[in-house]
């Protein structure tokens, strides 16, 4: 994972998909549950992320947006999102900085839209900087407690 970053030439830095990205803006919540036809939301610190679910399976990105790093609402709304099911592109976009990347990562983001570009080889870093884990996640990693009852 960390020794292939992924780039983009748009505003996506980071990208962890082999699918095409979404090339076209997204709406915001309301926008999207008004119309039949919208595949890219942006949720907002303050929407719901539950009023996506029934729309799931229309959707080809969801941004989050995280317009102050200390503003953790978006892990939230990722890890719900995830936990229903969406298997879209979760980004994470605005105030994103290295020391979040590898807990956005477990949340079940899977590209970075970071409002200033991140230094490459210290984000390499913080995308492994925790190579076991204790807690599940949208990740899906093998957690410790499993791993010691591996056989």
């Amino acid at each position: 994972m960390a020794d292939n970053l992924g780039t983009s030439p748009d505003e996506v830095q980071f990208r962890f998909r082999d699918d095409d990205p979404v090339d076209h803006g997204t709406v915001t919540v309301d926008s999207a549950l008004e119309q039949t036809n919208a595949n890219a939301v942006r949720i907002e610190p303050g929407d719901d992320a539950r009023l996506l679910l029934p729309f799931l399976d229309r959707l080809a990105l969801v941004e989050v947006n995280f317009p102050a790093f200390g503003d953790g609402r978006g892990y939230s709304a990722a890890r719900i999102l995830r936990e229903a099911g969406y298997a879209g592109e979760l980004r994470a976009v605005g105030d994103v900085l290295i020391d979040q990347l590898s807990h956005m990562r477990r949340c079940g983001f899977d590209s970075f839209a970071p409002d200033k570009r991140l230094d490459e080889d210290d984000a390499a870093r913080a995308f492994a900087t925790w190579e076991n884990v204790y807690q599940r996640a949208a990740d899906a990693r093998v957690i410790i407690a499993d791993k010691r009852h591996e056989a």
